[in-house]
């Protein structure tokens, strides 16, 4: 892969196009080395017709939702990163239902819900990133999944739109399957009537759940390990004696153990070295292997 075959890819898009980015100014952790090509398409036509000369120069690419759950390696990415922000339809369907693009945030998401007084997207108030981030990890709180009010997924796959139902889906906790390469373009939305009184106090009440349980103010990515069944992540690390222990500008929150943050100046190499340390840690002490939420992605 070559500098002329990545301008070649690019030419001619009505999009954003930079040139060895640095990853850290669009991820939460505010960390990672720089990506070969940075592209935010303009509309749905400009990243599918870029896709396809991507695909057809064999060029790796990589999709970035609102940059959260994300942990860039220091060495910087390969080939294209996407970026889906400029994807941000929404709009109200008939039968309480919302078709909503990949780039919309969650918070735009839960407004335009509450303001159309449809309900059951609430568990998502408080949770930072894009809603295509939400589908792609199955974000979830409060009992609540993001897939379990999916309807139909879009996705883009070797060049095709792909419109899926639900029950065609393969998710689970903090997961949903995709193809290698298949990018989310968005979801409609099966939501249900309700007062908007009552969706914003669910909506209040959350914020404030989160907001009391997760005064973390130091950059982060949010939960950074998975919970184990019937267990709680941040337990295990706190027994484990984690909190605050730091690795480099990295450290396990003393707000929240289950958020790794940037004290200032920390390096990719930081947090997977702390992760590391974590994990080890957790073994030792409950017998438990932890396995990461958040997306590791990247060279060293």
């Amino acid at each position: 892969m070559t500098r002329g075959e990545l301008e070649q890819a690019v030419q001619g898009v009505r999009g954003t196009v930079k040139w060895d980015e640095p990853m850290w100014q669009h991820t939460s952790l505010k960390v990672g080395g720089p990506a070969d090509l940075y592209f935010e398409p303009a509309d749905l036509p400009d990243l599918h017709e870029t896709v396809e000369k991507l695909l057809a120069a064999k060029i790796p690419y990589l999709v970035l939702g609102g940059g959260y759950n994300l942990l860039v390696r220091d060495g910087g990415i390969r080939g294209c990163v996407i970026s889906l922000k400029k994807l941000d339809t929404l709009e109200m369907q008939p039968g309480a239902r919302l078709e909503v693009g990949a780039g919309v945030t969650n918070s735009t998401l839960c407004r335009f819900a509450a303001e159309h007084c449809l309900g059951g997207m609430e568990f998502l108030s408080g949770i930072p990133g894009s809603f295509g981030g939400a589908l792609t990890m199955n974000a979830g709180a409060q009992g609540g999944e993001t897939l379990q009010r999916v309807e139909t997924l879009i996705t883009l796959r070797e060049g095709k739109l792909l419109v899926r139902k639900a029950a065609e889906l393969e998710f689970g906790y903090r997961y949903l399957r995709l193809l290698p390469g298949e990018i989310v373009l968005g979801a409609k939305l099966r939501l249900e009537p309700a007062e908007r009184r009552i969706i914003e106090e669910r909506m209040q009440a959350n914020i404030a759940r989160r907001s009391g349980t997760q005064r973390v103010t130091y950059p982060n990515a949010g939960s950074f390990f998975k919970n184990p069944s019937g267990r709680h992540a941040w337990e295990l690390i706190d027994r484990a004696g984690m909190r605050g222990v730091t690795v480099g500008g990295a450290q396990v929150s003393e707000a929240h153990t289950n958020f790794l943050v940037n004290r200032g100046g920390a390096c990719a190499a930081d947090f997977t070295s702390l992760a590391a340390l974590v994990k080890l840690r957790v073994k030792e002490t409950s017998g438990v292997d932890l396995e990461e939420e958040v997306r590791l992605v990247g060279e060293e």
